[in-house]
């Protein structure tokens, strides 16, 4: 399992979504809300960290089996979301602007280089955490945690 040192409060008690399994929810096209993260046993929200979502075939199964778990453990369907196609966090040629912003508006700039280094989880990270409605206390965390600053 990857977890970062910012999401470090709450890993043990895997009481919030980890990126890793937000990774896995974007690449799959699940809507889980947090309310029926909180549902699932603790066996089961180990298990969306540890199942593989990479090969079409495992991005299938990952699909199928949490919507399995979803209705098991709350009684209501999670909603599908659209797969990008080509996301922003598989493209390393390129840094989003609206992370670049967010690191703008911290009096620092990531380089194409940087950029190109990261994983593609980092990438998702520092993408999900410049986003204006999620609560961006860990960017800054981020950007130290993945030496770019």
């Amino acid at each position: 399992m990857t977890f970062f040192q910012f999401e470090a409060d709450f890993v043990d008690s895997l009481n919030c979504i980890p990126m890793q399994v937000r990774y896995k929810l974007d690449t799959c096209g699940v809507k889980l809300k947090l309310v029926h993260w909180h549902k699932f046993p603790q066996e089961i929200r180990s298990q969306l960290c540890d199942r593989p979502c990479s090969t079409p075939a495992e991005i299938q199964d990952y699909h199928d089996w949490l919507h399995q778990q979803v209705i098991s453990h709350t009684g209501s369907e999670a909603k599908d979301l659209p797969i990008e196609e080509n996301p922003s966090w598989l493209d390393d040629t390129i840094v989003p602007e609206m992370v670049q912003g967010k690191a703008q508006a911290f009096n620092l700039t990531i380089t194409l280089e940087q950029w190109a280094k990261l994983t593609p989880l980092q990438r998702f990270a520092l993408i999900k955490l410049s986003r204006s409605s999620h609560e961006n206390a860990n960017f800054i965390p981020a950007m130290k945690e993945f030496n770019l600053v």
